[in-house]
């Protein structure tokens, strides 16, 4: 894996993708990031990834998958990208500060766009309500969430309840009061305090999620 940029997203992915047991090779264009993180890393670089031939040397068009967390210079971030799409590396996730960021990201060739800001955001918002007791989207249409049981359906089985045919949502997995999240079956009982891990759009999940 090679992980261009080292700023607070960059740095931090670099640093678990180590620490879970994967190989790295970091590139920043600043030498006092790359020394901070030289005795975290597999391996560092200082270089200019808007160079084609800096990245050729480095090896870049060898990995099957690249993360390009260049944040603020914007310009650098696209030509970054753009390289490592003509290097034809089967996988690419790029950082946007923007939605019109990574929409350009997605137009040079960028596979997976992360928006961290924008994506925490939303998914803050929705656990600030209090309805939701965590929240993750998936898609533009399709999310997870995990709430509590709605009273209206404690004490039946998740066949009984009927929230699949009234809410439209699955419910994944149940966890009782003190226990472990296991897999949910038809007949699994709904208990008052059961938190729910249930999956579907993300209109329907918020309506279940309404219930509480």
């Amino acid at each position: 894996m090679v992980v261009i940029g080292l700023g607070r997203f960059g740095g931090s992915l670099a640093h678990e993708l180590v620490v879970h047991g994967s190989e790295v090779l970091a590139i920043d264009s600043d030498p006092r990031l790359v020394q901070q993180f030289s005795n975290d890393l597999t391996h560092v670089a200082v270089a200019d990834t808007t160079d084609q031939e800096a990245l050729v040397q480095l090896g870049v068009p060898d990995f099957p998958h690249a993360v390009v967390g260049i944040g603020t210079d914007l310009e650098a971030s696209i030509l970054t990208t753009s390289l490592l799409v003509d290097f034809q590396i089967p996988r690419i996730w790029a950082k946007a500060t923007s939605r019109q960021h990574g929409r350009i990201l997605e137009r040079v060739g960028a596979h997976h766009v992360v928006l961290p800001e924008f994506d925490m955001g939303e998914r803050i918002a929705h656990l600030v309500t209090g309805r939701m007791l965590d929240y993750i989207e998936f898609d533009e249409n399709y999310a997870m969430v995990r709430t509590t049981a709605p009273r209206a359906v404690v004490g039946m089985t998740l066949t009984e309840s009927g929230l699949r045919e009234h809410f439209n949502v699955t419910v994944v997995a149940i966890k009782r009061r003190g226990g472990e999240f296991t897999y949910a079956t038809p007949e699994t009982v709904i208990f008052a305090d059961d938190q729910l891990i249930v999956s579907g759009s993300i209109v329907c999940v918020e309506s279940f999620a309404d219930l509480v």
